[in-house]
């Protein structure tokens, strides 16, 4: 492709270089360039991508789209943002595969997994099209897995994905979509058919300064979307309201002013049940995942659905049909007379959550193993172990994902918040071993909570990810390995 027609939609301040130079490829990691190469330089948070702009010529990219003219002698085009240059790029390059798609994007803290995976399986269930999906549990084109390193790739894979998507007969891209995505510009220039907020509640200020600043960062979706379902139940609501370019769609529980109510509700150990009411209908709603915040995710995927034109009476009866999501509420196979679940609750919000929905179901005691990530905000860990304190019956504390942090260090921070607590607990550094004794401990009747990893199957220690999956190692206690 020639240069000039790959960056006709780029914003270019200066260039330096033959627009009809033929372009094999695109890349922006310096390591894995080819010869014949767009080199484009993103500034990152860790490197700066004009730092190797020589290695990238050296292995014969004919081209560099920048920020700054850079000291090599190389063909280069400066840019005022190469983050959306690559995104624009990227879109041509493909064919520009968001627009033969209808895209659907979630955010929010909580929910966007189980959110997006529930409408991606209600678009197949109701209409009979292919969906793909990108998010944090992995990306799929139709039926088919691949694995994801972030919950929404770099928009150069981003669009790759949309592409493929689009050539297997996908109709529909349902997509989750993390404030770093928006504020590192991953989906820019994709127009969102619907754009779905659940809530916002605190994490990540290790990379935003502040929960305003995560906010805004959440509701530039909105601002690229044609229709937007908020959950107005949230305080933030407004934010995302005041940012909405298209039609806007409101759902709630307690809000009256809501399009879409949930009424009558039932929670169970192994369910929600309740009556979803917009304008001249009515419809009964059940979802095989415990919990109040499955409510609300009912009520998302109702919303997306609805905007989406689909009749509210089929996308419930699917709903009834649809399979729970790996690591949220998950439950693990015992041969205990308790309960084990496991979630991904890394945040304070969610954590709560976890505890109450276990406390609508238990029999016994609720038991929460938990510990915070190394390397993201600390603030959160006091509030963590005061949360965890507070609504438990035990409270194990352990490590998380410790990265380049001292795993105690961490832990106690985590104990700071639980000072004043007359909740009992124990501490066991290595998660392992940390499951291990809370298996044996445990009481008929209760429910354990292995929370924070979900679908995780791994631990990081430093830079290096290790395998760690605590399903196996529940089925290994039980089995005496």
């Amino acid at each position: 492709m020639l240069l000039k027609d790959l960056i006709e939609k780029v914003n270019i301040v200066s260039a330096c270089a033959d627009m009809d130079i033929d372009v094999t490829g695109i890349s922006f990691d310096s390591r894995k360039t080819s010869a014949g190469d767009l080199f484009v330089a993103l500034r990152g948070y860790e490197s700066d991508g004009h730092q190797f702009i020589g290695a990238a010529a050296e292995k014969g990219a004919v081209c560099i789209l920048c920020e700054e003219a850079p000291k090599e002698s190389v063909p280069y085009v400066v840019v005022s943002n190469t983050r959306k240059a690559l995104a624009a790029a990227s879109a041509v390059w493909f064919g520009n595969p968001a627009s033969k798609l209808k895209v659907i994007g979630v955010t929010g803290t909580n929910g966007k997994t189980t959110v997006t995976t529930l409408i991606k399986q209600v678009i197949e269930k109701v209409s009979g099209a292919k969906a793909g999906l990108i998010g944090t549990n992995g990306n799929m084109v139709a039926d088919r897995e691949l694995q994801t390193e972030h919950t929404t790739p770099e928009s150069y894979d981003t669009q790759e994905l949309l592409a493929m998507m689009a050539q297997e007969g996908c109709e529909y891209a349902v997509m989750e979509v993390s404030s770093h995505a928006l504020h590192m510009d991953r989906v820019y220039g994709i127009d969102f058919e619907v754009g779905v907020y659940t809530n916002l509640s605190r994490d990540h200020l290790d990379f935003h300064d502040s929960i305003e600043e995560y906010a805004n960062a959440k509701a530039k979706l909105f601002t690229m979307s044609r229709c937007c379902a908020v959950n107005i139940d949230d305080e933030n609501a407004k934010i995302m309201i005041g940012e909405a370019a298209g039609e806007v769609f409101t759902y709630a529980i307690y809000n009256e002013a809501a399009d879409l109510i949930a009424k009558s509700l039932q929670l169970y150990s192994d369910r929600v049940d309740f009556c979803a009411l917009t304008i001249g209908k009515i419809s009964r709603v059940v979802l095989q995942i415990p919990g109040m915040i499955s409510v609300y995710n009912s009520l998302s995927v109702l919303s997306a659905a609805i905007m989406l034109g689909f009749d509210m009476d089929a996308v419930s009866a699917a709903l009834n049909d649809c399979a729970g999501v790996k690591g949220r509420a998950e439950v693990v196979p015992t041969q205990g007379d308790f309960t084990v679940l496991i979630d991904y609750a890394h945040t304070p919000d969610a954590l709560k959550n976890i505890i109450i929905t276990a406390h609508g179901f238990s029999k016994g005691r609720v038991v929460t193993l938990f510990g915070c990530g190394g390397d993201r905000d600390s603030e959160k860990r006091p509030l963590m172990g005061a949360i965890a304190a507070k609504n438990s019956d035990f409270v194990i504390v352990t490590s998380d994902n410790p990265r380049t942090e001292e795993p105690g260090a961490i832990i106690n921070a985590i104990l700071r918040g639980m000072e004043d607590t007359e909740t009992p607990y124990k501490v066991i550094e290595n998660r392992r071993e940390a499951i291990n004794w809370a298996l044996e401990n445990s009481l008929p009747g209760d429910i354990l909570i292995l929370a924070g990893k979900g679908h995780e199957t791994y631990q990081i220690f430093g830079k290096e990810k290790k395998h760690f999956d605590e399903r196996e190692v529940v089925a290994e206690y039980f089995a005496g390995i």
